[in-house]
């Protein structure tokens, strides 16, 4: 016969009793504060056209980016990150409709920012790959590779358009060798010391972008391997963040983020700024499918991925789910 003293003492499961008590000793809280809207807007399009592989995600007019933008406002998200998709037939070798100052970014940037002022942060993509004819974050050597350094000159001249625009924090995301930097100087040569970088820093060379470029048009051909990061690589990411410190980011961010969780843990172990995780879009599409088939729960699983993003250390969360799970929370 078992007698009491052989029974646990130490009882866990105390502190998971109710619903009350687990969520008292929880350790990681989602808020409304922690994220951040990517959203996308499209040239010459009179109702906005949904992404077939995002459900529920599409390339807004301008006037829906606006309502959208008023929407994350009321929800108590923090950011908005717009990307710009032009017009078929503007793009070019050298991705000018992304310096243009009435390219269709710069110009939803001034309808973001005469729609919300400073209720919430109007964040800009700088990168080129959107506005280029061969889909790259640069431009392209005589040999077809992507030239780094006449790349920093184009981002120089997109960060400055961007901030005139009215961006309140640009996120270089080409992975290019001293982009901070450079756009760091760019930004405060036109006197504006006070837009923020949000460094893409540890950005992965990754399957799960397939979404993604659909809902930005794509026009690449072949990979992005010799300048986004290896996936088979961890240190290599906290050498990025030493850099991007040093040149001057204000905030660094992981991307992807589930299938990175122990590269976004050591960046927040070793930063000392804010450090964002980017839930992308392949990761957004496969809850989505799945739910749809009815093989998950959507709603449980859309805040367990993204307590796990926070609970690994995002202080900051760019996910497609920003203004739901914002109103959900609140």
């Amino acid at each position: 016969m078992t007698t009491y003293g052989s029974f646990p003492g130490t009882r866990p499961r105390r502190l998971r009793t109710t619903p009350v008590m687990r969520r008292m000793v929880a350790e990681t809280r989602l808020h409304p504060a922690d994220f951040i809207l990517p959203a996308f807007v499209r040239e010459g399009v009179s109702e906005p056209v949904p992404i077939g592989a995002m459900p529920g995600v599409v390339q807004h007019t301008r006037d829906t980016l606006k309502k959208a933008a008023a929407e994350a406002v009321e929800a108590g998200v923090s950011g908005i990150m717009l990307f710009g998709v032009p017009e078929d037939g503007k793009k070019d070798a050298a991705g000018t409709a992304g310096t243009d100052p009435d390219g269709i970014l710069q110009v939803a940037l001034r309808d973001v920012r005469a729609e919300v002022g400073d209720e919430l942060l109007v964040m800009s993509d700088l990168c080129l790959d959107e506005f280029t004819d061969h889909g790259h974050c640069g431009v392209l050597d005589d040999q077809g590779r992507v030239d780094n350094d006449a790349t920093l000159e184009r981002y120089a001249e997109m960060a400055q358009v961007q901030a005139d625009a009215g961006a309140h924090v640009v996120g270089p995301s080409g992975m290019m060798d001293g982009q901070i930097g450079v756009v760091r100087d760019a930004l405060d040569q036109i006197g504006r010391e006070d837009v923020a970088i949000l460094a893409y820093t540890a950005k992965y060379a990754s399957a799960f972008y397939g979404p993604f470029r659909e809902a930005v048009g794509s026009s690449l051909k072949g990979d992005r391997k010799t300048y986004q990061q290896d996936s088979a690589n961890a240190r290599e990411s906290l050498r990025e963040l030493a850099l991007d410190l040093e040149e001057g980011a204000d905030m660094v961010m992981v991307k992807p983020a589930g299938p990175y969780l122990d590269i976004l843990a050591k960046v927040a172990e070793a930063s000392d700024v804010p450090v964002a995780a980017y839930q992308i879009s392949g990761e957004y599409s496969m809850i989505e499918a799945a739910a749809e088939k009815g093989w998950i729960d959507r709603d449980r699983a859309i805040l367990e991925s993204l307590t796990g993003i926070k609970r690994a250390g995002a202080r900051n969360i760019l996910t497609y789910w920003a203004t739901e799970v914002a109103r959900t929370l609140r």
